[in-house]
């Protein structure tokens, strides 16, 4: 050993000389370098991104689908835009509308007769009527429009075909209004009485408003108002108020202001005589009643012109004694001209 090496064994009262511990085995496998720890860190970051990355594709896919079922069913709802689903009612479960305005003749006249045999050989209404929902639960649905066929399906035992829609009074009103006045089946006097109600209720602040709000002419409106509100016994000398007219609405009026009392006079002698009058010679004989309403003569009872089992002109007397035809709708042209053509003929001296 040399100088040298003895000179490093002294320790200077450290104590004995330490010999360093050999290194633990196997510890340089666990020993990285920077690099290698970076490049561990970024495989297993990889690892993870294609993982999510693949977890995400899979949720694209699924929302794909979703939204192309989607898109499939908007398509789909699409073709009954505007359409109202119907239901089949029990006729008992539906009341009339607090503005209902058909005169109970109108459920026992020819017409409503033709109208059962249609929904009666149909197996029910094919026309939908409109109700809107009860006020209450368990209540009854109440009709918008179609009283006579939600009628003819309760005479007939036949549940009601019917839309239902929520609707507020006004809106209600509206509605009927419109429906029955389209379908021209509805009278002057029942529209007065229609429109009297609104009013007097105040659904409607003025009559401009009403007729505003239904897109009926304020002319007819006030007409029909002014039937409306004639003396119940002068109305009752008509064979029904749906004869009434809107044109006869001033002179029966004037007739009443000028001499109510003698018109009234005259109404009950028509009553009285079992209303064999036909309406025209009601109006006739009304608005010329003279003092006491005393008139000339008692035409017979008017002959009725019959299609089918349908009432579509009646043959009468007038007061004043000529023979009176009443046609139950308005000829066209063509119609006009044979009639003409047939009269010449007929009365050719």
């Amino acid at each position: 050993m040399s100088l040298k090496d003895k000179a490093n064994l002294i320790t200077f009262g450290r104590g004995a000389a330490q010999t360093p511990a050999p290194p633990f085995k196997g510890a340089e496998a666990k020993t990285k370098t920077a690099p290698g720890a970076m490049m561990a860190y970024a495989n297993d970051r990889r690892s993870e991104l294609v993982k999510e990355n693949d977890e995400l594709k899979a949720k694209a896919d699924s929302v794909d689908r979703l939204q192309a079922r989607l898109d499939d069913t908007i398509a789909e709802l699409r073709q009954w835009d505007g359409v109202t689903a119907t239901r089949l009612i029990d006729p008992k479960m539906i009341v009339d509308s607090q503005y209902a305005n058909r005169d109970k003749r109108s459920f026992s006249d020819a017409s409503f007769q033709e109208l059962k045999v249609e929904i009666e050989s149909a197996g029910g209404n094919v026309q939908a009527i409109k109700v809107r929902p009860p006020k209450e639960e368990g209540g009854p649905f109440e009709i918008v429009f179609g009283h006579r066929r939600h009628r003819a399906c309760l005479e007939l035992a036949l549940p009601v075909l019917a839309m239902i829609e929520n609707l507020d009074d006004k809106a209600l009103f509206v509605e009927m209004d419109r429906e029955n006045r389209n379908r021209k089946d509805l009278s002057a006097w029942e529209q007065g009485v229609m429109y009297k109600k609104a009013l007097d209720e105040r659904l409607f602040p003025s009559l401009g408003k009403l007729c505003e709000a239904s897109g009926c002419h304020k002319s007819n409106a006030s007409n029909s108002i002014a039937l409306a509100e004639l003396p119940k016994d002068l109305v009752a000398a008509f064979p029904s108020p749906n004869d009434l007219q809107f044109r006869w609405a001033k002179p029966l009026k004037d007739a009443c202001a000028k001499d109510l009392k003698a018109t009234l006079a005259t109404a009950k002698k028509i009553v009285d005589g079992g209303n064999k009058l036909n309406a025209s010679a009601v109006f006739a004989a009304l608005t010329s009643a003279g003092p006491g309403g005393v008139y000339v003569k008692t035409p017979a009872a008017p002959a009725s012109v019959l299609v089918g089992k349908r009432v579509v002109a009646t043959i009468g007397v007038s007061p004043k004694g000529k023979t009176q035809v009443d046609i139950d709708s308005l000829l066209d042209p063509a119609k006009t001209a044979l009639l003409s053509e047939f009269l010449q003929s007929l009365l050719k001296q």
